[in-house]
């Protein structure tokens, strides 16, 4: 006999003249088996501000982006970790594009419970509400976080609010029968817990129907109180079978799969055939190899067979797959899923025909500043496409970094990327340390120092300085920094004094991304970018600052001016 699974019954009901304009959003997921076990069912609601122009986007934003990314975490994390990251990832998201959305803003209220196995576990942040109906016990699940401005009642702590986040969570068991109900701010004060019990219990066979009559009395009962009842929504899920008790799955850290065996060219895996041995380190080993039955070229990537399950490098190698598939960018390499179910710990990417940065730059030693600019810009891109995913690189330098036969960027190596959130800081230092600093790491690694997206910066400056002169920005490399002292020997080493060609205003850009203050650096990513691609637009225009060295370089300018104003007075004696 199979084993039972999770089953759920749903019910919902809006009140809105136009559905097109409501600021509220609810959805109930019930994936497959698979996911199902490792994730569970989710049942969540959002409820943009009131006189927001954005609620519609705002409200369909956070349900969708949550059940999205949530299906997509690692099986490995537990539910809280899973919720966590991607309600925090998601919320900064919201935050910065409501920064940049003068007429509105992505801030919404959420709940959202996860049933996994026997147990619900609830997440919620501002003002929805979530009540348990067990029996004839009506409980409410969720605190209101809200405040009064004028009159008006506003959450005081919603998604999108501020840059982090304070998420209510809830852990209780769950039983056959238990109806939860879902609904929003605007719904509270019109019925009280007697009446919700009644009307529900009327039919509770139809929960669409319960919706429905739950919806006709909240609005005929604010009607009656002379206010208006055009944003109400009401949402039921029920629990009609409890799975069998799942297993506790320690060892799923390791995705319960072997690390695969020490590979050489021609032999196989899982219907793959090694074509070459790409890399060997302490961590990693990196395989070319060709899938027998698609003949596609891909690059398989598993941890070295010496590892233990203690190591901070695979606790962490499951994760980067995941962080990749989150990017979508031309300039970060892509995802490929396997033709067969795998039967090793590894995972595959796209085979990027190509040379790293370090090879290039050893093969053109004669490359122009704007073909050098525009290979910096294009790995600006990629490392923008990790930030605007709540991600940290952390390992940028020129042997990270792919271009392919058409010259394009491609950003290839996930050793040490890591989720940009205050809990991980921690572990993505030790991680890093793991897998290696080196030479273009921002010098807060090696003092153990807060990072952040300016160390990211760091390192891309520091490449792209490199990439444009050939020599580092300082005499002593970050990465053997021994003491807060150590900072006070880095002096920066102009870039113009190294290639004449490096304009004025490029140099002092790159001075600033290579503070070893972090403080000190640029704000955001953006700004510095705008600085290396203004010497390309530049030269489009045909702007003289990129023409002769006498106009590229002020100094120059007023020396040359001066000496023609000096021969013009010399003149006018001669000629008395």
């Amino acid at each position: 006999m199979a084993p039972a699974q999770l089953s759920l019954s749903y019910g919902q009901a809006f009140v809105a003249p136009d559905r097109r304009h409501h600021r509220s959003s609810m959805s109930v997921r019930l994936p497959e088996t698979g996911q199902l076990n490792a994730k569970g069912a989710c049942a969540l609601i959002s409820d943009a501000t009131l006189r927001n122009t954005m609620a519609k986007q705002a409200g369909d934003l956070s349900v969708r982006g949550y059940l999205s990314d949530y299906y997509s975490t690692p099986d490995h994390w537990d539910i809280k970790t899973s919720a966590t990251r991607v309600l925090r990832a998601l919320n900064a998201w919201c935050y910065s594009q409501s920064q940049q959305a003068p007429d509105g803003s992505f801030v919404a209220s959420l709940s959202a419970l996860v049933l996994h196995g026997r147990e619900g576990h609830l997440f919620h942040m501002g003002d929805t509400l979530v009540f348990r109906l067990r029996g004839a016990e009506f409980e409410q699940l969720t605190r209101d976080h809200v405040t009064d401005l004028g009159g008006y009642r506003y959450p005081s702590r919603a998604m999108g609010m501020d840059n982090s986040i304070d998420i209510d969570y809830a852990r209780f068991p769950i039983k056959q029968g238990d109806l939860f109900l879902f609904t929003t701010q605007a719904v509270g004060g019109t019925l009280m817990p007697s009446e919700y019990v009644q009307l529900i219990r009327q039919d509770a066979s139809d929960l669409n129907a319960a919706c429905d009559r739950l919806a006709d009395a909240a609005v005929s009962r604010a009607q009656s109180r002379g206010y208006g009842a055009d944003q109400f929504c009401f949402q039921l899920v029920r629990i009609d079978q409890l799975p069998d008790e799942l297993p506790d799955h320690p060892s799923r850290a390791y995705g319960d799969l072997p690390i695969p065996p020490e590979l050489s060219p021609g032999d196989r895996l899982d219907g793959m055939e090694v074509q070459a041995v790409l890399s060997r380190t302490a961590q990693s080993r990196v395989y070319r190899v060709r899938d027998l039955r698609t003949e596609r070229e891909m690059v398989m990537k598993a941890p070295s067979p010496e590892l233990s399950n203690r190591n901070v490098y695979l606790e962490h190698f499951l994760l980067q797959q995941w962080v990749v598939e989150r990017v979508k960018s031309p300039f970060v390499v892509r995802i490929m899923e396997p033709s067969r179910p795998r039967r090793y710990l590894y995972y595959l990417m796209a085979y990027v025909e190509g040379e790293t940065l370090a090879d290039w730059a050893r093969r053109h030693p004669q490359a122009s500043l704007a073909q050098r600019l525009d290979i910096a810009n294009q790995l600006g891109k990629a490392v923008q496409a990790l930030h605007h995913r709540e991600l940290l690189h952390q390992q940028i330098h020129p042997g990270n970094i792919m271009i392919d036969s058409h010259g394009q960027v491609v950003l290839t190596d996930f050793s040490a990327c890591r989720m940009r959130e205050g809990n991980g800081l921690k572990d993505a230092r030790e991680l890093l340390r793991q897998v290696g600093l080196t030479e273009h790491s921002a010098p807060e690694y090696a003092l153990d120092d807060e990072i952040g997206r300016r160390s990211d910066q760091y390192s891309f400056a520091s490449t792209v300085y490199w990439l444009l002169t050939g020599e580092l920005p300082y005499e002593l490399p970050p990465n053997r920094l021994l003491r807060h002292t150590d900072l006070e020997q880095l002096v920066y080493r102009s870039a113009r004094q190294r290639n004449p060609e490096v304009p004025v205003a490029l140099d002092e850009a790159l001075r600033r991304a290579l503070d070893p203050q972090r403080a000190l650096r640029f704000r955001r990513m953006s700004e510095f970018l705008r600085s290396l691609r203004r010497p390309l637009s530049a030269e489009r225009r045909g702007d003289p600052s990129t023409g002769p060295r006498l106009l590229r370089d002020p100094s120059h300018f007023w020396q040359g001016v001066a000496a023609v104003l000096l021969l013009l007075l010399v003149m006018s004696w001669l000629l008395r």
